[in-house]
């Protein structure tokens, strides 16, 4: 009788996150985290998207009645979590939020990004993904392959 097969090795925790702006584009995210995960198109409910006064990416808010389409990245390592962790900033809170996946009709919990200061000045009208890719993508996409560089440049000073 063959032996059973040695355990696999514990993976690392896999997380979902929920993203509704830049993050949608898998462009940004491929330089980002050096590959697409798998994804799937959702809502998230009682929160709103909005634009921010002198930049190119949205905020949202929790707004009762209001959803956010966007989409939730699966599989993401803890590793790829604290890189989007330091790509979001300090201005916005990672918070555990009750989504509803459009392609199932299924509800999972996932990370997003909520903008913390929701007195903001700066917040106004409706934030829109497929103008933003028309526009500023390109120019995007340099910036976040900066940001990356200089991470990877951080992260093999702190390694030596």
């Amino acid at each position: 009788m063959a032996s059973p097969p040695p355990p696999a090795p514990a993976a690392a925790a896999a997380h979902s996150v929920f993203v509704y702006g830049t993050l949608m584009a898998e462009e940004v995210v491929r330089v980002l985290l050096g590959r697409v995960p798998p994804s799937s198109p959702a809502l998230l409910p009682n929160h709103q998207r909005l634009s921010i006064r002198g930049r190119v990416y949205p905020a949202i808010l929790p707004v009762d009645g209001s959803k956010v389409p966007g989409k939730v990245w699966k599989g993401i390592t803890d590793r790829e979590l604290d890189v989007l962790d330091i790509f979001e900033d300090e201005e916005y809170v990672r918070e555990t939020v009750g989504i509803l996946l459009t392609d199932s009709a299924d509800t999972m919990v996932a990370y997003a990004y909520i903008w913390g200061n929701v007195d903001d000045p700066d917040l106004y009208g409706e934030w829109d993904f497929d103008e933003w890719k028309k526009v500023h993508l390109k120019d995007y996409l340099t910036m976040t392959q900066d940001f990356k560089e200089e991470l990877e440049q951080l992260e093999s000073e702190t390694h030596d």
